[in-house]
């Protein structure tokens, strides 16, 4: 929870490659072409070998569509091309015991798998559950069979949308259900001596993904004989910012915690744009583990044993998580109140960015403070709620009085940081929070926290810029702090850190306050000006959006190099995909395959284009059943591929009209929107 310690797994065959152990962290992606149509699937396979993706996966819906693999693995074999292949099963048996003849690894979903799936709410009495596991365990032998004489390995892949009927009876649509029915089918992989075997929890929601691998590496580690790995993914993330957003923060959450061996992007965009995000998600990764230069690996063993060595020196709060890291319950917080805006309590998270003009240019941080704020927007649209502004000098003082002269009513949302402290107490009653900014290796000495009062109109916000102390530094710093003003009766007090490891920064801060039964409101910040706009989302959302998914955080603040309108969407992407502020539409779509008989992408932009101004309600654009009304379970509404050029809608997870012309199927689902009273025009 406290530091980097990559969970260490058997090491599973890919072909010519593998996986696990202290290998790499592999990336993948796969086919969204008709698997019998050879000539398009290998094209696009050598796309994505071109973009050096190191695991192709293709779906194989049907007999037919497996015995056809081996056209496809032969080309690519005759032209050179060695990437491993993976069938993707759903629901046949018989495609399954085809395929492993012609792949280097097969994936089969539990939930679908030689059972039958109704979506149904009946009952299973125990006996009726045994006698369904015994049928899946004849049915699922003999691939585990095949799969071993072949040298083939095999992915049990768990979507949060597709459990059984049967799990779903006994542990609900839940990352218990998810977990369980892994194992059910692993506890047969190994009572017939098959070990190569990994493991995929996937979900559209990013929460529930986190915490049903979480909940299946505590639980298959204590049961299972080894600990197998996990190909990590954010089933349905979507497309452009919004689904590298989604996907940066499952997978980064659960790389942060040393989980996941191999990783898929889901974008619903053509598949070799995954690549590169996929790569740029693991890259911090696996140079963890390089030696620079000769790019030999190191052991991860020596690594790890080498920092923690250091870490326990400096450690001095148990290892204890700070927060419940198979469920989601938000930190409890007292709550600031900020010109009418709170922060903390109840509320949702607020936003805050950072001017990049400096006050001394006064007209470009004018223009900038009116693009942030935008005060003629409604307070709830996508905008900045407080806009920051950095003073260093007396000179920046006078431009601060004319910057808030200009702005009139609006500058009453600025706010303003420094780490000079005598600047820091003529701007208290200016502005309505001040940040002053804790460098290591300065005091601040008793006279700063003697002359802290209530007698002042800003909040104070106390950051710890962390550089290159022990990680539990800042902790130890803020805790000191907030249990002297405490003390001292201060109140409207906020707290933040700025580190390059804010997980873990944040983490310790987390635990060291409970400890201290301290519930001040949590600034997270997070800063990246440095990398180029897809590394700064990336690390943004793995950062930051690591710690609301787990229910860390009152306010986020970024600080990167991006435009300004790029970095407010990116913040307010993050809030969404925690889902712990909805500003707009939740698209729920997946990037399609060789199951999708209609344009996804297009179908996917239609349906933006009407409905991206629905705050908060969630639609799903399935290209398929397979994961269709499964992940209705999530979504509001759904839009699901039901043949060639025919399509399904699902309100939840009933399917209320079937079979519509794709002409027509969009202007249906606007209609059952406003039917269900859902519907709002926008603006």
């Amino acid at each position: 929870m406290y530091h980097y310690r990559r969970r260490l797994t058997r090491e599973v065959a890919f072909g010519t490659i593998a996986l696990g152990g202290y290998l790499p962290i592999r990336v993948e992606s796969m086919t969204n072409t008709h698997t019998m149509d050879t000539e398009s699937t290998v094209a696009q396979c050598r796309r994505l070998y071109e973009a050096g993706c190191e695991i192709i996966r293709l779906t194989v819906p049907t007999e037919k569509d497996a015995e056809n693999l081996r056209n496809i693995r032969d080309q690519l074999r005759r032209d050179g091309i060695e990437t491993p292949l993976v069938a993707d099963i759903h629901f046949s048996a018989r495609a399954a015991l085809k395929a492993v003849e012609f792949v280097e690894n097969i994936r089969i979903n539990p939930g679908n798998y030689a059972t039958s799936q109704k979506f149904s709410s009946n009952e299973y009495s125990n006996e009726e559950y045994l006698t369904e596991i015994e049928h899946v365990r004849q049915e699922f032998a003999p691939l585990v069979e095949k799969a071993r004489k072949y040298g083939v390995s095999m992915r049990i892949g768990t979507n949060h949308g597709s459990l059984s009927d049967r799990v779903v009876s006994r542990y609900g649509n839940s990352p218990a259900g998810m977990v369980e029915a892994a194992l059910e089918f692993a506890r047969i992989c190994e009572e017939m001596g098959y070990y190569d075997i990994l493991f995929s929890m996937k979900s559209s929601n990013v929460r529930v993904m986190i915490q049903a691998y979480r909940l299946l590496a505590e639980k298959a580690d204590a049961e299972l004989r080894y600990a197998y790995p996990l190909h990590l993914g954010v089933t349905e993330a979507g497309d452009g910012d919004e689904g590298r957003v989604k996907s940066a923060m499952g997978i980064g959450a659960l790389l942060e915690d040393g989980l996941g061996d191999t990783i898929r992007v889901s974008l619903t965009e053509d598949p070799v744009n995954e690549v590169p995000v996929g790569f740029a998600i693991v890259k911090k990764y696996n140079d963890f583990h390089l030696v620079k230069g000769d790019r030999a690996h190191v052991p991860l063993k020596q690594v790890v044993e080498s920092r923690n060595q250091k870490s326990r020196l400096d450690l001095s709060i148990p290892e204890v998580p700070p927060f419940n890291p198979f469920s989601y319950e938000r930190r409890v917080a007292g709550s600031v109140v900020l010109e009418g805006i709170p922060v903390g309590g109840n509320d949702v998270p607020r936003v805050e960015t950072e001017l990049h003009a400096s006050l001394q240019d006064r007209d470009a941080v004018f223009q900038e403070a009116l693009l942030r704020l935008a005060p003629e927007k409604p307070q709830d649209s996508i905008r900045s709620e407080f806009a920051s502004v950095r003073v260093d000098s007396d000179e920046d003082l006078d431009a601060l009085d004319d910057l808030l002269g200009k702005l009139g009513d609006a500058g009453r949302f600025i706010v303003a940081s420094t780490s000079d402290i005598a600047l820091f107490f003529r701007l208290l009653d200016k502005l309505t929070k001040v940040r002053l900014d804790i460098v290591e290796n300065e005091m601040l000495g008793k006279e700063f926290l003697e002359r802290i009062g209530n007698d002042r109109l800003a909040a104070l916000e106390l950051c710890f810029i962390h550089d290159r102390a022990g990680e539990s530094v800042p902790a130890e710093v803020l805790a000191h702090l907030a249990d002297k003003f405490r003390k001292q009766g201060v109140e409207r007090l906020l707290f933040s850190v700025i580190s390059r490891t804010a997980v873990f920064a944040y983490r310790r801060l987390v635990q060291l306050f409970n400890s201290r039964s301290l519930d001040y409101p949590l600034v997270v910040r997070f800063r990246n000006e440095i990398s180029g706009s897809l590394e700064t989302l990336i690390e943004s959302s793995v950062q930051a959006g690591t710690l609301f998914c787990d229910g860390i955080g009152d306010m986020l603040a970024l600080h990167t190099g991006i435009s300004c309108d790029d970095e407010i969407n990116l913040a307010f992407n993050i809030l969404q995909g925690a889902r712990i502020r909805m500003s707009k539409t939740e698209f729920i779509s997946c990037p399609g395959c060789g199951r999708t008989y209609f344009d996804l992408e297009q179908a996917t932009a239609a349906i933006k284009k009407r409905t991206s101004h629905l705050k908060g309600l969630k639609i799903g654009i399935m290209g398929c059943i397979v994961n269709g009304p499964g992940e209705m379970a999530d979504a509001d509404f759904g839009y699901v591929g039901a043949g060639k050029n025919r399509i399904s809608l699902y309100v939840g997870r009933e399917c209320v009209e079937e079979n519509i012309s794709e002409k027509e199927a969009v202007d249906r689902l606007i209609a059952l929107i406003r039917e269900r009273g859902k519907w709002v025009d926008p603006i």
